[in-house]
């Protein structure tokens, strides 16, 4: 038996999601639906999905597991959509960065008996410089490499839990345990953070009085750290702002403060001092890059080495195999 999986946005993210499982059809068969249907097309043409469906209802219908490859802004009102048409039994992944938000919205819609876990996946270090956005840039490898947290509300089964690593496995990704306020905390500071500072810095250079002149010679470092905005988009920046406030406040407040002491070292002309801490600030940067690419992290939770093909797990963690075993004796019986 292999599982349903239907994969819901197929941007980057729910694409690339797609072509990793491809290579494992013997477990898993996939069913993909975007709002545009271009994308959806083009992802089944790609080999992203093998099947498409024509409404969301009628994508979620009979899926084992529904992936939500949605900016966080389009996820309650699917989930308020889908919540009826997910299976007993079924289980619930999104890849949004505001884990505690979706966390509550599947808990108030999603019907009783149905699974919810979230996956922030840490990218392949290999495509880390890679700028392109949408199924353009989707790649089986994406997640190879990388980490991939995996948070559930307080209460969640092991069982679901393990289904989740396994799927994680099957992207080429390892999985990483984690409380969901400790993942929102890590994406305020290093997702959404970067994106609001190419906003604020787009925004300061713009509003200068001398634009007219400043945006015949702007090149690479301004185009370089605007780059965070060529995916995003406002109304999705917005909601993870407003979902994830307090973990945004906090790392603004910290950033702000950087940049004052920064300023302050600067206009003192602390010429020694400044160039200390750009050296500190450079070496620890390429630290960070060399580890990245490395991979190599130390007390990496993960369940790799117990898990059993993921079309196993089903059947045996979710109890779809009783369930099978008993209609298939009642089979028997007429």
């Amino acid at each position: 038996m292999t599982v349903k999986i239907a994969i819901i946005g197929l941007g980057q993210i729910g694409a690339s999601i797609g072509l990793a499982l491809a290579n494992h059809k013997d477990q898993v068969t996939t069913l993909g639906y975007d709002a545009s249907t271009e994308v959806t097309r083009k992802a089944q043409k790609i080999g992203a999905v093998e099947n498409v469906g024509h409404s969301l209802s009628a994508t979620v219908k009979g899926a084992d597991v529904v992936v939500l490859a949605l900016p966080l802004d389009q996820v309650q009102e699917t989930l308020k959509s889908i919540a009826q048409d997910v299976p007993e039994q079924g289980l619930v992944i999104d890849t949004a960065p505001a884990k505690q938000a979706v966390a509550a919205w599947a808990k108030e819609l999603l019907p009783p008996g149905r699974h919810y876990v979230g996956l922030t996946p840490a990218l392949n270090p290999l495509v880390l410089d890679e700028t392109g956005s949408g199924i353009e840039a989707a790649r089986a490898d994406l997640f190879q490499h990388g980490l991939m947290a995996v948070t559930a509300p307080h209460g969640t089964s092991g069982e679901a839990y393990k289904l989740a690593s396994s799927f994680v496995t099957l992207l080429g990704a390892r999985a990483y345990f984690a409380d969901l306020a400790e993942v929102d905390g890590i994406m305020a500071t290093v997702h959404t953070l970067p994106t609001l500072a190419a906003a604020a810095l787009t925004e300061t250079v713009i509003g200068q009085p001398g634009w007219a002149d400043i945006r015949k010679l702007a090149g690479r470092p301004f185009v370089f750290a605007m780059r965070t905005l060529d995916s995003e988009k406002s109304v999705a920046l917005v909601e993870t702002a407003r979902q994830n406030r307090v973990n945004i406040v906090r790392v603004l407040d910290d950033y702000i403060a950087t940049l004052k002491s920064l300023r302050d070292e600067i206009d003192g002309e602390e010429k020694k001092s400044l160039r200390a801490r750009l050296d500190r600030i450079l070496k620890g940067r390429n630290q960070w890059r060399r580890a990245r690419a490395d991979g190599d992290w130390q007390s990496i939770e993960s369940l790799e080495q117990e898990i059993p093909t993921f079309s196993d797990l089903w059947l045996q963690q979710l109890g779809l195999g009783k369930l099978l075993r008993l209609r298939k004796k009642k089979t028997e019986e007429d």
